[in-house]
């Protein structure tokens, strides 16, 4: 029994003091009576020790009280000190809130009231005094909010804040983005040179635009003169005039062509540098045509100029003689010769140096700028990379249909892009009866599969089953149709753009760093494009349909021989083509402007698409589409702002590429070939 009430006893003991004490009004309103004076004179020198002691008390309610100080919100009772929050009613009659309770503790004439006005410099102070009790608030979103406000506006006094929350700070993301925010405080801030060169260094490789924001500040520099280089000066680099800029026209730089071709340039042109000079006192100025006829003008006694009369000073060769002889005679400055100006350029020193005066530091910068630049280079790749990948799933969206009409089947349907078209104009009308996005979607998928699916088959069964093997019949019958197409949606929807609304779980990006980044729609039309490419391969190797369409291209006479109708299969195969032009169109239709056009944009990269690839083969649409989409991505990266450009040199490269390889990138062999 005994041991028992020990071992009750040591629990009560042991809750007893390792619970935090929590501290008490009374010691919150001990600091204000006795700083009373500190707080209302309050100054920059002297409000440091107050605001430590509200700090180490440790008082729910000192945020509180800090808040409304800096806001000017904090006034006292004159007959007893008291401090009180206070909300103005009119003009006479004040109402009253405790500091302690938050409640309305009655009100006060104005006269027996005296605001605290703190200037800028404690309202500073104050402010980061707020930032370190915000960044241990018990509420996340509090603490997330204060490090966004503190980063719109770091200053020197929010590095305490920030190190102190560091060693509290228990979520992970927040920890992250508090550690980086001190990095770059330190880097700005730091007392000594070392913590800044370690906080600059542990950037390297670092994609942040803020942090390229902070650190590029640091290598600004001016351009100065000198008879000697400084050795106070945190130099950049020495600067010899004389040569114009690189971006000038070739023919009128000073550079030889190593230099040219390797990137040299100087900053100042010998005209600039002197010019320099003449700011800094260290050379004459030059005298310019006008200022050197005023002073001829100035100086004409009887007809004459010096020795020269009046009437001869009718050319600039003369008027300079007659200027050189007042020169001579003390009553006009001198003008430099091209000489002296040389000269005096070639006897002095011109320099940039950094406005942080730390060589340390700027070597530290520009090491980790190195290390960023080159980053930012191998993630531009990546984007550009993405960029390409969500291209060429575009093309092959829209190319897919084709390769089974035109690959598969022969037959060159220029109306194809009009599928396409027709596709984005029936995801258009479900979604003007059912409102929800993501539902929209899902329904119009397959509508859009139906109704192109039945107008390629009513297509084949018109037009197209009368021209086999007659492809230049093909082409312009298909073509009329593509017009009429177009002309019809214009009928019906008019020449303005209809909006096709991607649900909102579509919206935005996949944000892989501040330079990698791809929509969520590209990233779902690459996994449809995925899904329809195993899908058709299925359906064409593994199925009834798929290994009769193969007999039917191979050996049409044999296949019907074997009990196949052709002419069912074709029908079929078209439609399936078309069909798959519409779902295309869905997708596209998420990201471009559905118009009576959408299809023009992309019947071209279709054929492209299939006959660079191979014709006949899903593989080489596959492989077409991601060389089309490579390429255009990099001509678009020397020019982005002229696609047309990038696709034009695409066109030529193609037309170079079937020159040898006509076939395409992977060609069919054997029959299939031959048909």
């Amino acid at each position: 029994m005994s041991r028992l009430f020990r071992l009750i006893s040591a629990f009560i003991l042991f809750a007893v003091f390792a619970t935090p004490a929590q501290a008490s009004p009374e010691k919150f309103l001990e600091i204000l009576e006795r700083d009373f004076k500190l707080i209302q004179r309050s100054s920059v020198k002297t409000i440091g020790p107050v605001l430590a002691d509200i700090q180490a008390s440790d008082f729910d309610k000192a945020a509180d009280f800090l808040s409304n100080w800096e806001g000017k919100s904090l006034w006292f009772r004159k007959e007893d000190n008291h401090f009180f929050y206070v909300t103005t009613e009119d003009k006479k009659t004040y109402s009253l809130i405790n500091i302690i309770s938050g409640q309305e503790a009655g009100t006060a004439d104005k006269r027996e009231l005296k605001q605290i006005k703190p200037n800028s410099g404690v309202r500073r102070l104050l402010s980061s005094a707020l930032a370190q009790f915000r960044l241990v608030s018990p509420d996340l979103e509090v603490r997330r909010a204060s490090l966004e406000s503190i980063s719109r506006d770091a200053k020197p006094e929010h590095l305490p804040a920030l190190r102190a929350a560091l060693t509290s700070e228990t979520d992970a993301e927040l920890k992250t983005h508090l550690y980086e925010l001190e990095r770059l405080l330190t880097m700005q801030f730091g007392v000594t040179p070392d913590e800044r060169v370690e906080a600059i260094r542990g950037f390297a490789g670092n994609l942040n635009l803020d942090v390229r924001a902070k650190l590029n500040p640091l290598l600004t520099n001016s351009v100065s003169v000198a008879e000697t280089l400084p050795e106070d000066a945190n130099i950049a680099r020495v600067i010899k005039p004389g040569r114009t800029y690189v971006d000038e026209d070739a023919s009128a730089q000073n550079l030889t062509v190593l230099e040219w071709f390797s990137g040299e340039q100087a900053e100042l042109t010998q005209d600039a540098a002197y010019a320099m000079l003449v700011n800094a006192g260290k050379a004459p100025a030059l005298v310019t045509k006008a200022e050197r006829d005023q002073a001829l003008i100035s100086n004409v006694i009887d007809g004459n100029v010096g020795r020269y009369e009046v009437t001869s000073l009718n050319t600039e060769t003369m008027r300079d003689a007659a200027y050189s002889d007042l020169v001579v005679l003390g009553v006009v400055p001198v003008s430099p010769t091209p000489a002296q100006i040389e000269e005096a350029v070639n006897t002095h020193v011109f320099y940039a140096s950094f406005s942080e005066t730390d060589p340390e530091v700027t070597a530290a910068v520009r090491e980790t700028l190195g290390s960023i630049n080159s980053s930012v280079r191998w993630n531009t790749f990546l984007d550009l990379a993405l960029d390409a990948i969500s291209l060429a799933s575009i093309y092959f969206l829209a190319a897919i249909g084709l390769a089974i009409t035109f690959g598969v089947m022969r037959v060159i349907n220029m109306a194809h892009g009009e599928f396409i078209m027709m596709g984005a104009y029936s995801g258009y009308v479900v979604q003007q009866f059912i409102t929800n996005y993501t539902l929209s979607i899902i329904v119009a998928i397959p509508v859009a599969f139906a109704v192109t699916f039945a107008a390629g088959v009513a297509l084949e069964r018109l037009v197209i089953r009368h021209l086999y093997d007659r492809p230049l019949e093909t082409l312009l019958a298909t073509f009329g149709v593509s017009i009429a197409l177009q002309q019809l949606a214009k009928n019906i929807f008019g020449t303005q753009a209809r909006p096709l609304t991607a649900p909102d779980w579509l919206d935005g990006a996949l944000v892989i760093n501040d330079v990698v980044s791809i929509s969520w729609i590209r990233i779902a039309i690459f996994g449809l494009s995925i899904i329809f490419f195993v899908g058709l391969w299925w359906t064409l190797n593994k199925t009834r349909l798929g290994l009769e369409t193969r007999a039917v291209v191979q050996n049409p006479r044999m296949a019907s021989s074997m009990g196949i109708n052709p002419d069912k299969i074709n029908m079929l195969t078209f439609g399936l083509g078309s069909g798959i032009a519409g779902i295309a169109g869905v997708a596209i239709g998420l990201y471009a402007k559905v118009t009576s056009e959408l299809g023009s944009d992309y019947i071209v990269q279709s054929f492209m698409t299939v006959v660079i690839g191979g014709v006949g083969n899903i593989w080489g649409t596959l492989a077409g589409a991601g060389l089309i989409g490579v390429f255009q991505k990099l001509i678009e990266n020397f020019n982005p702002s002229n696609t047309l450009a990038a696709q034009t040199y695409m066109i030529i490269f193609i037309i170079i590429f079937i020159q040898f390889r006509p076939r395409g990138l992977i060609a069919l062999k054997g029959r299939a070939a031959e048909a």
